[in-house]
């Protein structure tokens, strides 16, 4: 693929936009994000915060520990540290700065503050509105389709921004065509990449994400999934590439101060994408390079799935990035498009009707799951075996198949996730 061609061009623009740093669950994390940037438009620490999100932000921030609370779950414990300590100016690093003080003040804080936390009727799925008061003062921030795309910021002096929900997140940022994306060119772009056009965003995923799965092994976080996959099934590569995804996993989702990379808007997706295409790499001895090279595959398959289907659903982000690591494992045993195309298909053909309740200690065992997923994928299709077109959502043809089950997550699960959401909130 030539490098001045818009497909190479676009892809390394996804990348750059996608594979971004985030310390914690990033629905917390967005409502802290909105907290900091009222109580900076507002311009004092507000003594009254009101919360509306939409159902898929609730059911993600509703078990989750957040960062920096000192253990605490839940919207009032996000918006409050944003409000109290949150840097505005950080994005989804919001409270990778909160010192130990601000922790420790923190429960003062919410005892003192009075918080009304409601369902955003919207039509979006990610949605989030903080209203910041004090004395006779008020901001409101909104963010909307994106965790960190402020689409409002009013006082009562007056909107002092304001734009369409459908537009970049900032003003110098014009959205890269994400329709572009496809197996066939993702596998082309893999082979022939200039790495030092996407090196440095692949070396920092590495580097976070195997961070966190390290302190997730040796810590105690959640249901310590990664540690039971080690001690119930032992240490073989198969396993460790579950592992290791999954403790990165218990240890995000159980309040871990370490950054993570994420994509497609989520942690845990860039965490599976990513880890198990490394633990493999090892195994194999392969190349830098290759290393390189797979992880594009990994995490741009990832990503087209996902485009397909949005931020949020009722369909867990985890089955479409253990596809894609599944995709990435089959690039470094030498797999092209074709292999990698019927590996992305049996992936999703086992996976596909594993439901997103929100985001919790359980996700890391989900992970396995898909990474398992991933794995089968690519072993079915390595002993000639596959899912054929007219096998339940199989169509002829990945793109078909990616099409169906992006409308199965996109479309077919609405009411699902609605009821997922009524059942968490009752």
């Amino acid at each position: 693929m030539e490098r001045t061609s818009l497909t190479y061009k676009t892809y390394v623009e996804i990348l750059n936009r996608e594979l971004v740093c985030a310390m914690g669950c990033t629905e917390p994390i967005a409502i802290a994000y909105c907290a900091a940037v009222a109580r900076r438009a507002l311009g004092a620490l507000p003594t009254c915060i009101e919360v509306a999100a939409s159902g898929n932000i609730i059911k993600n921030v509703k078990s989750v520990i957040v960062p920096n609370t000192g253990g605490l779950r839940g919207i009032a414990a996000a918006a409050a540290i944003g409000a109290l300590a949150g840097d505005a100016d950080a994005g989804l690093q919001v409270v990778s700065h909160v010192t130990p003080e601000q922790i420790a003040a923190l429960p003062a804080y919410l005892a003192q503050t009075e918080f009304e936390i409601t369902a955003a009727e919207s039509e979006y799925l990610l949605d989030i509105e903080v209203t910041a008061r004090a004395r006779d003062h008020f901001a409101t921030v909104r963010a909307v389709q994106e965790h960190t795309n402020i689409v409002l910021v009013e006082t009562d002096e007056g909107v002092v921004f304001a734009k369409d929900p459908e537009q970049a997140p900032s003003a110098a940022e014009t959205l890269p065509d994400y329709t572009l994306l496809n197996v066939a060119d993702i596998c082309e772009f893999a082979d022939t990449c200039e790495l030092e056009d996407v090196k440095p965003l692949l070396e920092r995923q590495l580097s976070c994400n195997c961070a966190i799965a390290e302190e997730g092994l040796h810590g105690n976080y959640g249901a310590g999934i990664g540690k039971v996959l080690l001690a119930a099934y032992g240490d073989d590569v198969r396993t460790r590439a579950r592992a290791y995804a999954a403790a990165a996993s218990d240890a995000r989702m159980n309040g871990c101060d370490l950054p993570v990379v994420i994509n497609s808007g989520s942690g845990n997706q860039g965490i599976t994408a990513s880890l198990p295409v490394y633990v493999y790499a090892k195994e194999l001895n392969v190349s830098e390079e290759t290393l390189y090279r797979a992880l594009l595959v990994s995490n741009l398959v990832t990503l087209h799935e996902k485009t397909g289907i949005g931020r949020l659903s009722a369909y867990c982000g985890a089955v479409s990035a253990g596809a894609g690591a599944g995709a990435g494992i089959t690039y470094l045993y030498g797999g092209g498009c074709r292999e990698i195309s019927h590996t992305i298909v049996n992936a999703l053909a086992v996976t596909s009707g594993i439901v997103c309740d929100g985001a919790k200690s359980s996700c890391a065992a989900k992970i396995a799951l898909a990474v398992e997923a991933g794995i089968l994928g690519f072993e079915m299709f390595r002993c000639g075996q596959q899912f054929y077109g007219g096998d339940g959502l199989v169509a002829k043809g990945v793109e078909n198949s990616i099409a169906n089950f992006s409308r199965l997550g996109r479309v077919g699960m609405r009411e699902t996730d609605r009821e997922i959401i009524r059942i968490m909130t009752e």
